[in-house]
């Protein structure tokens, strides 16, 4: 495995959402009417920075609202959170208050994250409001479909709403967890192989270890490893092949010099081929759903024709497969990815 840095635009237009797209969410029940939208959230004139337990910047603000205004969205909060979490039973949210909202100017979607405490026992959670964005919606639909994970979230109109991905950011695991006692890690190197397999057929990018997290579940023996994307902002935009392959982020070297020390090139590829072999039962039992999403995103903008060029003709040379070089969309690679997966398998 290689390591560099690898430069990410940071102005990645917001995508809307096409009809075909809106089709699709609506099939298969992500679209829901919500109270209060996106932008009703910024309705704030000031902010005050939100600082970690040690005094650091988290790049979080709280925003300032006015009180009739504050009553309104927080009440409006609850709702979405009951949709989300129990397909609008409101009973769920009878003893819950919206404990704060925090505001993020540094992603590409602005995102507020939401802090809901439960009075009777001071249990919390969390939820995001983002502005829609369609890429990014493609992004959590093929984690739902090609990844060992699911993802919940609600879509109207502008907005976006995402469950809470609840695991340790994968900077903090790398700087303060990788090298406990307990953990076994070759295990945690397996899985950061699937990981970038994952993310290169999927066309996710940009996982650098602050934007995915690590699930740690004890097991009768030993503990399992769970990486999962907390990010979806770059799904297929970019035109460099690389963005789509943590292992050339220089945020993930720790988990590159692990599989370094813990691996050779037999193990890495036997792990990639269970990755893909895992791939083709999913895709296999979400055929539907998967020609579905392909043909939602005809007519649907995602990407640059500058970035669609170099991306294909990147993945032909990495892959020494000229029929990329017929791809004319950003779904039409993840589709050609997924064919030579399947074809891969059953060799």
């Amino acid at each position: 495995m290689e390591i560099e840095d690898v430069v990410i635009s940071r102005k990645k237009p917001i995508y809307p959402v096409g009809q075909g797209l809106a089709k699709y969410l609506k099939m298969y029940q992500r679209d829901a009417k919500l109270p209060i939208s996106y932008f009703d959230l910024l309705n704030f004139q000031e902010t005050v920075p939100v600082m970690d337990k040690f005094g650091n910047d988290t790049f979080w603000e709280t925003p300032l609202y006015p009180p009739y205004i504050q009553d309104q969205l927080y009440d409006g909060l609850k709702i979405i959170y009951a949709k989300l979490k129990a397909s609008g039973n409101t009973r769920i949210v009878q003893h819950k208050i919206i404990d704060r909202i925090e505001y993020c100017a540094f992603g590409n979607t602005r995102p507020f994250r939401i802090r809901i405490i439960n009075r009777l026992n001071d249990v919390y959670d969390y939820f995001y409001i983002k502005q829609a964005d369609a890429s990014r919606i493609y992004g959590l639909e093929l984690e739902e479909i090609l990844s060992p994970n699911q993802v919940n979230y609600l879509y109207d109109f502008e907005t976006l709403v995402e469950e809470h991905i609840v695991g340790i950011p994968g900077d903090v695991f790398s700087k303060t967890r990788m090298d406990h006692p307990d953990y076994n890690q070759t295990r945690i190197a397996k899985e950061f192989v699937k990981f970038n397999e994952r993310c290169t057929i999927a066309l996710l990018g940009d996982m650098r270890s602050y934007n995915f997290v690590m699930q740690i579940t004890p097991d009768f023996d030993d503990f399992q490893f769970r990486i999962r994307a907390i990010d979806f902002d770059q799904q297929f935009y970019e035109g460099n092949p690389k963005v789509y392959m943590p292992q050339f982020f220089k945020e993930c070297f720790p988990y590159v010099k692990l599989c370094m020390e813990h691996l050779n090139d037999k193990t890495v590829l036997q792990y990639q081929q269970e990755e893909r072999s895992s791939i083709v039962h999913r895709v296999r039992s979400e055929r539907h759903r998967i020609k579905d999403l392909r043909d939602a995103s005809r007519g649907q903008e995602l990407s640059t024709p500058e970035n669609i060029r170099q991306l294909k003709e990147g993945y032909a040379k990495i892959y020494n497969n000229d029929q990329y070089y017929r791809c004319k969309t950003m779904t039409d690679i993840v589709e050609l990815n997924v064919k030579n997966v399947i074809r891969s398998v059953q060799i």
